[in-house]
């Protein structure tokens, strides 16, 4: 395994926002992406637009031309082409083999179900992790696991804990990330990342064979991408990100996680709760600066949202 890269310090600023078409944007994903594009204008740097479409049952073409359409609306401007995930699968499952030949991963064939009953069954984890339930395990006797693979089981790949710090030694648990912004406890600074703050985690999903984890250290190496912003609610995964990075021998970027835009119920704004979007904001009369100003990007006093 080749020595790892760091991203040298004479590269150019460069970050991205990279959302995925799984529904029509917010003010949370205005202030990600207005903040990037900022943080690029005040580098004199790039700004790089990336669509990380990996999920083939959620991401639909409306999605994704309405990125297009509201980060317009708000000013922005983005290098070209557009990279776009669902085209570069041939990559990730690339590296996927080359942490197989590693040894570090392991087929899952566990549903959500089982494995939260493994977890409480045998203790092999929790429940309450920060990214959801954090699970241990380790590959089925090999008779076994032919008989799924025969009779068609799905199954996902994980990257072992106990394999990378067999592989790693030392180095696995000593693994460090710059962070410039602030985590959910305040973390910042020169920061250890925790391989197993996650657990075995999931790296090739049971549908596409990629995960977001994976996708996302791949494309930033390959984008040249020197600062990663983004929200806080995301930051538990740079760990993992830290040792994929070393792993597949990637330049870690610097970090720098912000806090979250909050609705009127105190809650963070997500697709998944159906929150407003900037399509309906747009429609009920809003200005690019009306959004700046909500998400405490400008001065003044803040429109408050219409309910969804």
């Amino acid at each position: 395994m080749a020595k790892h890269r760091t991203q040298p310090s004479a590269a150019r600023f460069a970050t991205r926002f990279a959302p995925s078409p799984t529904g029509y944007l917010h003010l949370g994903h205005a202030y990600s992406a207005l903040a990037a594009f900022a943080a690029a204008q005040e580098a004199s740097g790039r700004f790089i637009l990336r669509i990380e479409d990996t999920d083939l049952t959620r991401c639909r073409p409306e999605y994704e031309t309405g990125i297009y359409h509201d980060l317009s609306w708000l000013g922005l401007a983005w290098e070209a082409p557009v990279l776009r995930q669902s085209e570069r699968l041939n990559i990730y499952r690339r590296a996927l083999e080359r942490l197989q030949d590693f040894g570090v991963l392991y087929r899952c064939f566990l549903s959500r179900q089982e494995l939260s009953a493994a977890i409480v069954r045998d203790g092999r984890g929790r429940l309450d992790g920060p990214d959801g339930p954090v699970f241990f395990g380790g590959s089925l006797p090999e008779a076994e696991a032919a008989a799924k693979l025969a009779a068609g089981a799905p199954f996902a790949w994980r990257v072992s804990v106990e394999a990378c710090r067999r592989l790693l030694g030392a180095e696995a648990d000593a693994l460090t990330f710059h962070e410039e912004g602030a985590g959910p406890d305040g973390e910042t600074g020169e920061i250890v990342a925790d391989a197993a703050l996650l657990g075995d985690a999931v790296i090739g999903r049971k549908d596409t064979g990629v995960s977001y984890h994976l996708a996302a250290v791949i494309d930033d190496a390959a984008q040249g991408v020197t600062h990663v912003i983004r929200g806080v609610d995301v930051f538990p995964s740079t760990h993992l990100h830290r040792l994929l990075q070393r792993l597949l021998d990637l330049p870690t970027p610097v970090y720098r996680h912000h806090s979250l835009v909050l609705g009127r119920d105190g809650r963070r704004f997500a697709k998944s709760d159906g929150s407003v979007t900037l399509q309906a904001l747009r429609a009920a009369g809003w200005t690019p600066d009306d959004v700046r100003r909500r998400v405490g990007l400008l001065p003044g006093p803040a429109k408050e949202e219409p309910h969804p």
